[in-house]
């Protein structure tokens, strides 16, 4: 059933008052309409529409759903509270939206976790991946981000790879008997000198490696237009290893149209291989306020209007 004419015809009252007071406001306010949906499935994460929707996360979610977006991520679900959790999951599903990655481990950006081999980090890897199994099936997730941390300055390159997919061969069998998928992100020298993981291909070698489908890649646009650049061969390239997409303009790392990659040449390939998976809005917005938040609902419009 269509969500507005499921408000209208009254059906919401105990669960529709227990969302709170600022949700419900937000649900009758909203307009009679929502916005059409996009060609790709893109989906926007909390305080990226705050100016316009409110701090409550389920007025955010309610604003994202009007505004045609079938999807959220949230890095920081995780740590979240298991309220706060359940009301989010509750939310999403009677909006009809997936929910997208969020972040499944501590992430170590100084010191070589995975990549050394020592089994006290792969064991606190594995024991966050296991709670992570529980926190995806609270919130219906399926991508679950992963980065392999730093490199080992004291290994050769090949045994801290080696070490790598040991450690996610391990998770991979946690994650498999409940069809969740962890995905590996590489991150640009810029931003985040000295991580293993940084470039497309590597991030293929190795999921070749693990040979499983509980690991994928996440591929960052933005990281990889300033890592490697290249980006419809590499996307081409490691096409079948992709589980996940995430999006940001450079420089800035701000909305697409803001900066030099051509999104909507690179949503069209992407829709053109029938992707039917999640677009991440992992950005931020290059003009504060509501009208910088109507600025990136537009530019989405012009970079989806492919076809």
């Amino acid at each position: 059933m269509n969500r507005r004419n499921f408000i209208e015809k009254g059906a919401l009252t105990g669960s529709f008052f227990a969302l709170g007071g600022a949700s419900a406001l937000a649900q009758m306010q909203l307009s009679k309409d929502t916005d059409p949906t996009f060609n790709l499935n893109y989906a926007p994460h909390l305080g990226m529409f705050e100016a316009s929707a409110g701090k409550d996360e389920v007025a955010q979610l309610e604003f994202m759903a009007d505004k045609g977006f079938r999807s959220f991520e949230d890095n920081e679900m995780k740590g979240r509270s298991l309220e706060t959790q359940k009301r989010m999951a509750a939310a999403m599903e009677r909006l009809g939206m997936d929910m997208g990655v969020f972040v499944a481990h501590k992430i170590y950006w100084k010191e070589p976790n995975l990549a050394s081999g020592k089994q006290e980090w792969r064991d606190e890897f594995l024991a966050d991946i296991r709670s992570s199994v529980e926190v995806a099936k609270r919130v219906n997730a399926k991508w679950m981000t992963v980065v392999p941390g730093h490199v080992d300055l004291r290994l050769n390159k090949d045994y801290q790879t080696v070490n790598v997919i040991e450690s996610l061969k391990q998770a991979s069998a946690i994650l498999e008997p409940h069809g969740l998928v962890m995905v590996l992100e590489p991150l640009n020298f810029r931003n985040h000198p000295g991580l293993f993981l940084a470039e497309s291909p590597q991030a293929y070698q190795i999921c070749k490696a693990v040979n499983s489908p509980s690991c994928k890649i996440l591929f960052d646009i933005y990281h990889q237009q300033i890592q490697e650049g290249n980006l419809l061969p590499n996307i081409e390239a490691c096409w079948d290893e992709i589980g996940y997409f995430q999006i940001g303009d450079n420089p800035g790392r701000n909305e697409p149209t803001t900066g030099e990659i051509n999104y909507k040449n690179v949503f069209k390939y992407i829709h053109s291989r029938q992707f039917n998976g999640i677009l991440g809005m992992e950005h931020g917005n290059s003009i504060d306020g509501v009208q910088g938040e109507n600025r990136v609902i537009q530019a989405y419009r012009e970079s989806d209007d492919f076809r």
